[in-house]
């Protein structure tokens, strides 16, 4: 049987390129200057004016499209991808994402909705954290904490976008300046993140950021996935399976205690395909404390530069998502925030259990636990990292790693 998480196998099949980190580089190097409609062979990429920033800055939105007609759309205010529409197993193609509908509200609600989150994606607890013997007192907006790099963060901001070349599809780059002491981050922090359409149906997001000062740094994307379609009501159903024997637990404030627990005998043990609403209102300490699943799960990375770290499957429509990515951890999220206060780009409200995340990433609070993996980036390091969503449905996947 072929061990279709091995690099070899990602390689093969178009997943990956010989070296994830080579690739990004010369990606962002060789980003073209004129922003407009590129393509390689069927596949385009397109813009349009969004709308403008109560700032009065001009925001574009991007249309991705590969050579099999599956689409990603995102805005140039903070990445946010507001579309990918990909096939069931008939055919018909949908929109898993969820949205917001103007500029105002993707920079004024809650949510994340699609975008980049940093400078720290996830928490850092009590809002501080010390580096080289310096305490730097971050933005709460978390309670006590910060979460998602403060209120004014990366994804509340209009990044730069230009095309990118991409042998077998479409690609492009968004670059940002973040400046020493935005959201009181020490470090004046230059990131480009790629998106890559790929003519095999893979958003492949490659991160590359460097500083002028020591500084901590943690990035993810923040889209909230339901494979039965944006506005189609709760996600309980679906299968999730998560490549993870560990996860980190966490206190009433969802700040990690520092330990590294097994998944084993809890809810949180999807270790093999299971529905994501089975164990949902478990009275499990952790599980009340997040009213739901919100929580960072500790990947079983083998040693290759990227890791599968789940699959989630609509058995009802066949829609299927696989992710791959080089981060240590995924944060799983039922939208446990939604309360049907937000009418999203379907034209309904938002609930609990309407979508999931998959937020690749470092661990939360990782500046403040020295036992997690370090998030900290010096001058002239570059922090390098990759996640890969493959879309695929149930009637062409390859079998599930034993």
């Amino acid at each position: 049987m072929i061990d279709w998480t091995s690099y070899e196998y990602l390689r093969l099949h178009g997943i990956v390129g010989a070296s994830i980190a080579r690739a990004s580089l010369i990606a962002v190097a060789l980003a073209a200057a004129i922003p407009g409609r590129t393509a390689d062979a069927a596949a385009t990429l397109d813009h349009a004016q969004y709308g403008t920033t109560q700032g009065g800055q001009v925001v574009d939105i991007f249309t991705m499209t590969n050579d099999h007609g599956l689409r990603v759309r995102f805005l140039s205010l903070g990445g946010v991808i507001t579309e990918i529409d990909v096939p069931d197993r008939a055919g018909r193609l949908d929109n898993i994402v969820l949205g917001l509908k103007t500029v105002q509200e993707y920079e004024t609600l809650p949510g994340h909705y699609g975008a980049i989150t940093g400078r720290y994606a996830n928490r850092i607890g009590g809002a501080q954290f010390t580096l080289n013997g310096q305490t730097y007192h971050l933005i709460a907006n978390n309670g006590a904490n910060t979460l998602h790099g403060g209120p004014n963060a990366l994804d509340r901001q209009v990044w730069s976008v230009s095309p990118s070349p991409a042998p077998e599809g479409v690609a492009a780059t968004l670059s940002y300046v973040s400046k020493d002491g935005d959201q009181n981050f020490p470090g004046t922090l230059t990131t480009h993140v790629t998106y890559t359409l790929t003519n095999d149906n893979a958003l492949r997001i490659d991160y590359i950021a460097s500083t002028d000062k020591d500084t901590v740094i943690n990035f993810t994307n923040h889209s909230y996935f339901n494979l039965a379609g944006n506005g189609s009501g709760s996600v309980a159903d679906q299968m999730l399976l998560v490549n993870a024997d560990r996860y980190t637990p966490a206190g009433p404030d969802q700040i990690p205690t520092g330990e590294i627990a097994q998944v084993e005998g809890t809810p949180l043990d999807f270790r093999q395909m299971m529905p994501i609403g089975a164990r949902l209102n478990s009275a499990f300490q952790q599980m009340v404390y997040a009213h739901g699943y919100d929580h960072n799960f500790v990947l079983n990375q083998r040693g290759d530069d990227i890791t599968f770290a789940a699959r989630a499957y609509d058995p009802r429509i066949g829609r299927v998502i696989d992710c791959f990515t080089t981060e240590p951890g995924v944060q799983v999220y039922t939208s446990n925030g939604m309360n049907g206060s937000i009418v999203g780009s379907s034209g309904t409200t938002y609930r609990q259990t309407e979508a999931f995340t998959l937020e690749t990433q470092h661990f939360p609070d990782s500046p403040n636990k020295p036992n997690f993996p370090t998030t900290e980036l010096k001058p002239g390091h570059d922090f390098q990292s990759t996640t890969i969503f493959r879309f695929a449905t149930d009637a062409s996947l390859p079998p599930l790693p034993r």
